[in-house]
């Protein structure tokens, strides 16, 4: 049966026991799920990648653009090359296709090998031997086998053909440039890095973190955003065997297979271009969409200020608003309350509208009281980001920036 609770106005009880807002002396129909809107995809740090893209249509250059999402910061310079963990290829070892010009590595006693090729001989392998060692081996096509080539007293990698073919566990093969190399990690497999120019890898990355039809202005901030993103961590990657992985944990990375003109074209128009802080790389961080204000974080250039390009006329930004919805179900299990009574957005930013993201939410149940943060609220409910509102209930009394 479907009843009213009074909590300060009368509220109706999902199944769960959720109470959203109605009106005052008016029950309100109980309903299975709860309807969330948004603006937004993303932590809104640094850069709008929708946002880059609605500044060119308006018809702001890279250099405006970057001055926009990163204030404070100046342009500086880097070069050199990246070390890039390729987390697909979970294999014990490294496997590649045999190539013309494919030469192998040994990293301990930095001798390089012409690997020979033979028609029978279709793939080769870096596998873990002995004590921090490594064999290498080749595929014998015709026999279906193995043969050790040799063993190295370190590690290895493959390098010189042009694009190298990574043997995925799947039996998929993904081309990189530069080189492919083992790595020593805990446990009986290695890890595989492709080690490249740092221009050679944004040719991998920038058409997978942008679309490449949009404007060269957006394009040509991406580009600058991604390589200063890349020294950031390089900078601090101190002893491990890597500095950036290949995901959405660090910038997503696709190797040749990814490679566009368009891209190609902006990468080459900012050669070497990073942004800068007190002449060290800026943490470049960046975002589908930020629903129309950037996000504050721990540095000086990540500031809380409107952004009018994220929904520019004619920018088509999928991210700028949203509406999912999740059941009492979900509601009951991302809060951990028990059966929900009330749900209560207690602070936002203060900028933009519906007042701005979420800092902290209320939810009063069964089992007791719990403040999360609009993070990690985002976080439980799989949201695009932490600038929501939950239909019903009444928004906080805030004055806000339209």
């Amino acid at each position: 049966m479907k009843r009213a609770l009074t909590v300060g106005l009368v509220l109706a009880t999902l199944p769960s026991g959720l109470a959203v807002a109605g009106e005052p002396g008016e029950p309100v129909e109980a309903e299975a799920v709860q309807t969330i809107t948004g603006r937004g995809f993303g932590h809104g740090r640094g850069m709008s990648q929708y946002g880059a893209q609605g500044a060119a249509i308006a018809g702001k250059n890279a250099r405006q653009i970057l001055d926009f999402y990163y204030p404070g910061t100046g342009t500086g310079k880097a070069t050199g090359t990246i070390r890039v963990r390729l987390t697909g290829d979970t294999t014990d070892g490294v496997r590649v296709a045999a190539a013309a010009n494919l030469k192998l590595r040994d990293l301990k006693g930095n001798k390089v090998y012409t690997l020979p090729r033979a028609s029978n001989r279709n793939q080769w392998s870096i596998d873990p031997h002995g004590d921090h060692g490594t064999r290498v081996s080749w595929f014998d096509a015709k026999q279906r086998k193995w043969t050790l080539w040799r063993t190295l007293p370190g590690m290895g990698q493959f390098e010189g053909a042009a694009v190298i073919a990574l043997i995925m566990p799947s039996g998929a093969q993904v081309g990189y440039r530069g080189a492919i190399r083992s790595a020593d990690v805990a446990g009986p497999h290695l890890d595989t890095i492709n080690v490249l120019p740092l221009e050679t890898y944004l040719r991998g990355v920038v058409p997978r973190e942008a679309i490449t039809s949009w404007r060269p202005a957006a394009l040509q901030a991406q580009a600058v955003a991604a390589r200063t993103y890349s020294a950031y961590h390089r900078k601090r990657a101190g002893n491990r065997a890597y500095d950036l992985c290949d995901t959405v944990a660090c910038q997503v990375y696709g190797g040749y297979g990814a490679e566009v003109a368009s891209t190609n074209a902006a990468i080459a128009a900012t050669a070497g271009q990073i942004r800068v802080h007190r002449n060290a790389p800026i943490i470049a961080e960046f975002s589908s969409s930020n629903g129309g204000a950037t996000a504050a974080g721990d540095t000086a250039y990540q500031v809380l200020k409107l952004d009018s390009w994220d929904a520019y006329p004619g920018n088509r930004n999928p991210n700028a608003t949203w509406t999912v919805t999740r059941t009492s179900a979900q509601l009951q299990a991302a809060f951990g309350v028990g059966a929900l009574r009330s749900l209560k957005i207690t602070s936002r930013t203060g900028v933009g509208p519906t007042g701005g993201r979420v800092n902290s939410v209320e939810a009063v149940g069964a089992s007791g009281r719990k403040v999360l943060s609009g993070d990690a609220v985002r976080s439980r409910l799989g949201l695009r980001s932490a600038w929501f509102t939950f239909a019903g209930v009444q928004p906080l009394d805030i004055p806000t920036i339209p």
